[in-house]
């Protein structure tokens, strides 16, 4: 079982988030924006190897 403050964390996120809107997204931009740029790379390597499409193909079907 995780630590009560976790839980008080996600509630103080949650509402922040349904009280500001606008804000919130620009904390996370930059992150999200390195995750899909992370993800893009993967896929672009993993086409390169053997099988390597078959393979993108179970990953985005799961």
């Amino acid at each position: 079982m995780r630590d009560p403050s976790h839980e008080e964390q996600i509630v103080r996120w949650a509402n922040f988030v349904k009280n500001n809107p606008h804000k919130w997204k620009a904390k996370v931009k930059d992150f999200m924006d390195a995750q899909i740029i992370m993800s893009n790379n993967f896929y672009k390597r993993l086409l390169k190897t053997p099988n390597g499409k078959q393979k993108l193909i179970l990953l985005r079907n799961k």
